[in-house]
């Protein structure tokens, strides 16, 4: 049944990310048109192109980098996600340790560093976009949760987490919501941001360094040309077309339609949306506490993720993840007014006290996700090009790590990164349609139904547990 005020709360919300929706988003820079050479050409401005560019920099500062971008900076993922910046690598502490306990300390260890990494660069350059290590608070919401919430505390202690185990009214002493039953607090290993001024700090960064950005330019086709490889780009109606020849590519396409054909066995684009509140008042503030600021997740497989923004918002998302036959990536399936519906409706649920709140904005976004749950690598081209994709909503803090096991591997030394299970190893390949979409709409009422059976997973689950297969959110 609606609330009576959730059709009210969401009568004003822009369809548009909150995010990208602020003056302080930078003007476009000129699409590429005619011949152009490049040391190295990274296509795609989201996060994964961008640290690329800016670390090839970096490292070696008259090398000649090239990014083009189809739409602008951050205009997909990396300006429409939750802002929540992990250091794990593997999406998660268990998923690491199913897939990879021969090297999962290192991981943990790596992750660590990459977080501390991107913490110093926003701070050499400046990066205004309200870095704020406060951790992350997986809470119950049903009382099966807890002793998974206990067996996860344990096993974050193992590896050196700050991690604390929160009965029923410490959570709530942290934020206060009805429906919490208990909470796990890792204190260390997660920090909260504004997604799109990362981005459009990182930008900045690489523009400074002598990157060269050329955005609404869509690469349409790679080929080999004698030593180099060659891109063919469009730069929008009524513009020539253009042309790079580089002698190095790093593909950072991630969910979207892939140049090279073998990254479609095993990515499948999914559908993710969010609502952002209107600022809360002091008193709406008092009522739900949250003075810590911590991300907040609930422990369910359709599981909500949400935040406090730099300025006293409240991000709130997650529970559908929407595939669409065919892979199918379009404009219109950002907004989807049922799912909109379903998490205000949960929003209110969460936050009974919070009843007037009404909704500034609503939209969604895809995340490119593999049966594994976290990132995978490869090249492709003699190792002219390198890719990395499936950080599956993980890849705020995980793209500066894909973006050095690309630049490794473009390198092709025996490097520690390159030697990395996670590295050379790869998930398995989601099968051809219509099975895809059979299975995956299998799999997504399946989840459903063990949410509503205090977690009891079914024959299907339990069959792709085996398997191997990531499916366990």
């Amino acid at each position: 049944m609606i609330l009576p005020h959730t059709d009210r709360a969401l009568a004003d919300a822009a369809p548009v990310p909150y995010w990208l929706d602020r003056p302080e988003r930078p003007d476009p820079v000129p699409p590429l048109t005619g011949p152009h050479a490049a040391d190295l050409l990274v296509i795609g401005g989201g996060y994964s192109g961008l640290w690329a560019a800016l670390l090839a920099k970096q490292a070696e500062p008259d090398v000649n980098v090239l990014l083009v971008e189809a739409g602008t900076c951050g205009w997909a993922a990396s300006g429409r996600n939750g802002g929540f910046c992990a250091a794990s690598l593997t999406h998660g502490l268990a998923n690491g340790t199913d897939r990879f306990p021969g090297e999962i300390a290192e991981l943990e260890r790596l992750g660590r560093e990459n977080l501390a990494d991107i913490a110093a660069t926003v701070d050499a350059y400046g990066i205004d976009c309200d870095f704020e290590r406060t951790g992350e608070l997986a809470v119950a919401v049903e009382p099966y949760q807890l002793a998974g919430l206990a067996e996860d505390a344990e096993l974050a202690r193992r590896y050196g987490h700050d991690a604390r185990l929160l009965d029923r009214a410490e959570v709530r002493a942290e934020v206060d919501s009805p429906t919490y039953l208990g909470g796990l607090w890792d204190r260390d290993r997660v920090a909260m941001l504004d997604p799109a001024k990362l981005a459009w700090g990182l930008r900045r960064a690489c523009l400074d360094l002598g990157v060269r950005i050329h955005e609404h330019t869509r690469v349409t086709g790679l080929r080999r040309d004698g030593a180099v490889l060659r891109a063919a780009t469009l730069g929008g109606a009524g513009r020539a077309p253009g042309v790079v020849r580089a002698r190095r590519v790093v593909l950072a396409t991630n969910a979207f339609p892939p140049l090279l054909r073998r990254l479609r066995t095993w990515l499948v684009p999914v559908y993710d949306y969010a609502l952002m509140t209107e600022p809360l008042t002091p008193a709406q503030r008092d009522a739900i506490g949250w003075r810590n600021r911590q991300g907040l997740a609930d422990t369910g497989n359709q599981f909500h993720y949400y935040r406090i923004t730099g300025d006293g918002r409240i991000l709130f998302g997650g529970y559908d993840a929407v595939y669409h036959h065919g892979n199918r990536v379009a404009p219109e399936l950002e907004q989807r007014p049922a799912t909109f519906t379903a998490l205000a409706e949960h929003f209110f649920t969460t936050f009974p006290q919070l009843a007037d709140v009404r909704f500034s904005h609503r939209w969604g976004g895809v995340i490119d996700t593999c049966t594994r749950f976290c990132p995978f690598f490869g090249t492709a081209y003699d190792g002219r090009l390198a890719y990395a994709a499936g950080y599956t909503g993980l890849g705020v803090g995980a793209t500066r790590f894909g973006a050095r096991v690309m630049l490794d591997l473009l390198a092709g030394g025996d490097t520690p990164l390159t030697r990395l299970d996670l590295v050379r190893g790869k998930p398995l390949p989601f099968p051809p349609e219509p099975v895809r979409a059979a299975g995956i709409h299998l799999t997504r009422w399946s989840l459903a139904r063990a949410d509503a059976r205090d977690g009891r997973r079914n024959l299907w689950l339990r069959t792709l547990d085996r398997l191997g297969l990531g499916f366990d959110t």
